[in-house]
């Protein structure tokens, strides 16, 4: 059904059957998607549009080229959703995303100035180290 590998498709589907999610609960529609892609984008509806009726929980999936990819990763996307409301617990994705978030996030005044004493500092050793005048040997 899905131009992705046979092992791929089969998880997938034990995913969603595991979550109790059917496929006949799934409206799916297609639209035109937006962005790289050219005239193939501009010309056919490749992004797909899932909604769970029992849940009500919509998915819009456009970022491949092609419908097919796009109906199996707007399916994982659809399984994951599910998976956080019902679970209520920080998944793994949510976790990953927070990690990434607290290391982008601007260092205050104090931890900047904190770390470039410790860069003087080292410099500092450094320099120690590499300028001794009148020793020879």
């Amino acid at each position: 059904m899905f131009p992705v590998g046979i092992e791929k498709e089969k998880a997938l589907r034990d995913k969603l059957e595991r979550l109790g999610i059917r496929e006949k609960d799934i409206e799916e529609k297609f639209i035109r998607s937006q962005g790289k892609g050219g005239q193939n984008v501009n010309k056919v509806s490749t992004c797909v549009y899932l909604k769970h009726m029992p849940t009500g929980v919509e998915v819009k999936c456009g970022s491949h080229r092609t419908q097919g990819l796009n109906r199996y990763h707007g399916r994982v996307l659809l399984y994951k959703k599910i998976e956080r409301l019902l679970k209520k617990e920080e998944s793994e994705e949510e976790q990953r995303i927070e990690k990434i978030r607290r290391q982008k996030r601007k260092r205050s005044r104090r931890a900047k100035e904190k770390m470039l004493q410790d860069k003087h500092k080292q410099s500092q050793k450094k320099r120690e180290r590499s300028s001794v005048s009148g020793w020879e040997e």
